[in-house]
């Protein structure tokens, strides 16, 4: 399961309106979102998890269904597929590492609504041993040809009351973020969030602008942790706005290559659900 994308640009009014609960946009936010998607080219989100799930198959030697939050196929239509083909035991698996209510809570509420069998919820996998390797490889990649000041570590920011309900997304991005870190033995790192929306209530920070704007740091590699594939939140918010930002004050600015189809990862996803398929068993 991921977020969704629109299906080019005649698919982003309905999505931005799935998005809002069933409440149109203003034309002015909606013009803002098309822009956005128009600077990238359109998001390649859904493709990329279509072809992640094909690889997780061949992977597990299993039948893998795509489902989105906010786009189609909707979760819905996946589990309509499953019990199509005869699927009694569904494994959901919400490609964002690390759990909040708000985000991979909402998957979990819109399979269980959805499917009415055997059902083993994967939820997040920010700490599981593979996922630090495969980002680890992402760092030592970036850095064979790049020597950063910092590696700042980013994640998709949520309203800050959650932290006050009890929620621990913060704090399990963080701890994601120190095993990379110790794993890569690097130096220097910081944690920023990014792409906060205007909601009228207080969202999680620093913001990545924020940090770039008070680092004393030239040479600085953004590692989005909170996400696994590219999509707009890293092709337009990191490397065209943060990028532009960046240079506008003397920092060259790096990220490090998203997870997308790549082997390492694709292996890091079925350990965890061979994993998560062992503990339901015992």
């Amino acid at each position: 399961m991921a977020y969704g994308s629109p299906d080019g640009e005649a698919g982003v009014e309905p999505y931005f309106t799935h998005i809002r609960g069933g409440r149109a946009p203003s034309p002015e936010a909606l013009e803002h979102l098309r822009e956005r998607y128009r600077a990238i080219g359109g998001s390649p989100l859904t493709a990329i998890t279509r072809a992640q799930a094909g690889a997780l198959g061949r992977a597990l030697d299993l039948p893998v269904f795509v489902g989105m939050k906010h786009a189609p196929p909707f979760i819905a239509d996946a589990c309509r597929d499953a019990r199509d083909a005869g699927v009694t035991r569904l494994v959901g698996l919400p490609l964002a590492p690390h759990y909040a209510g708000m985000s991979v809570g909402a998957y979990r509420a819109a399979i269980e609504k959805a499917w009415h069998g055997d059902l083993v919820f994967i939820g997040g996998f920010h700490d599981h041993p593979a996922f630090v390797v495969a980002v680890r490889g992402l760092i030592d990649e970036a850095r064979r040809d790049f020597d950063p000041d910092l590696v700042i570590f980013t994640a998709h920011s949520l309203p800050a009351r959650i932290e006050r309900e009890g929620d621990r997304y913060r704090e399990r991005l963080l701890e994601s973020s120190r095993l990379v870190a110790e794993a890569a033995s690097i130096r220097s790192w910081e944690f920023a969030f990014q792409s906060a929306s205007s909601t009228g209530e207080p969202w999680f920070g620093p913001s990545l602008m924020e940090r770039l704007a008070e680092t004393a740091a030239r040479r600085i590699l953004v590692c989005p942790i909170g996400f696994v594939a590219d999509h707009l939140e890293v092709l337009y918010d990191i490397d065209i706005e943060a990028m532009a930002f960046a240079g506008e004050r003397g920092i060259e600015l790096r990220r490090t290559a998203s997870f997308n189809v790549r082997a390492e990862f694709i292996a890091a996803l079925s350990a965890i659900v061979t994993d998560a398929l062992s503990a339901a068993r015992v």
